[in-house]
């Protein structure tokens, strides 16, 4: 285990000074100090929460390629993770196993949860600290996903959905784009994807080095015992939704896979949120989650790069 974490977010509230003021280049700035910055206590409204984001996020940009269940409610607006309330969502980076991901995440609450619904964000040169050496040896050469996208009737998310495009054309390009990705089309009309990526990245203008990968939300050990002895029974391991080996193909090691969870959590910061809230976080340099709630909460992201 690591010392205590002494990092947090960088907080902004109204005694800093008007909301306008920081969303220029001192939130940049503050961004690549601390990695993210919490604004509170603006009032910043949903009606209002766009012209935010223009300011916040120059570019924003669909959620083409994400593997998580999510609604489309805006302009390249979108409700955070669907997933039950009861459970945790482990750290990760956005889009981590894709060859193109956002560079900025802004997380906005539109609801006050009824308990519970902290973000849990840690900085990724924290996890990696936080991981044993026999770990990090083994992800050296990186990590190998292979991503089962059915064509609207199957398990998890269609290929539709995932590039937000009914066009195989447009999907091919969007893949031909993504350095070292290969995919075919299945009989079925299915979409099979896999890639290496690295499992650890050096921030560009940091040059940070985090731990910046999925291998533990893809590998079906995080979901437990009893849900992978389910899985197993309804189909071989590289026809799930999404499935993660070492580099050269072989299995991750069940322990390391629940290292890489435990870790991930035990070294974050919660940020508990208040209707308006806004949080910024440099996608590179921050992982992110979600602790399990009850009652109401509704978070929206956004991203851009």
């Amino acid at each position: 285990m690591t010392d205590t974490i002494t990092w947090a977010p960088a907080r902004i509230t109204p005694a800093d000074g008007p909301l306008l003021g920081h969303l220029t280049g001192r939130l940049d700035d503050l961004l690549l100090a601390n990695g993210a910055v919490v604004l509170r206590g603006f009032g910043i409204t949903p009606a209002a929460l766009d012209g935010v984001l223009d300011r916040v996020l120059p570019n924003r940009l669909a959620y083409v390629h994400g593997n998580s269940p999510r609604s489309h409610v805006g302009d390249r607006i979108y409700t955070s993770t669907e997933y039950p309330a009861d459970q945790t969502i482990s750290m990760h980076n956005e889009l981590s196993y894709s060859a193109k991901w956002p560079s900025r995440l802004a997380f906005y609450c539109e609801t006050t949860p009824g308990s519970g619904g902290a973000t849990p964000v840690v900085p990724g040169d924290a996890w990696l600290a936080a991981l044993s050496p026999e770990l990090r040896a083994a992800f050296a050469d990186g990590v190998r996903y292979t991503q089962n996208l059915h064509d609207g009737h199957g398990f998890g998310k269609s290929w539709q959905e995932t590039f937000e495009t009914s066009d195989r054309d447009e999907v091919e390009r969007h893949l031909a784009e993504m350095a070292g990705a290969t995919w075919e089309w299945k009989r079925d009309g299915g979409l099979r994807i896999a890639q290496l990526r690295p499992a650890v990245l050096t921030h560009p203008v940091t040059g940070t080095l985090v731990w910046f990968n999925q291998a533990d939300q893809w590998h079906h050990a995080a979901l437990g015992d009893e849900t992978a002895a389910a899985l197993a029974r309804i189909m071989p391991e590289e026809d799930l939704p999404q499935h993660v080996t070492y580099a050269d193909g072989s299995p991750i090691a069940p322990e390391h896979v629940l290292e890489i969870r435990d870790r991930g959590l035990e070294t974050a910061v919660d940020v508990d949120w208040v209707a308006g809230d806004l949080m910024v976080v440099d996608n590179v340099l921050v992982a992110h989650g979600r602790r399990p709630y009850g009652g109401a909460r509704r978070v929206l992201v956004a991203m851009s790069d």
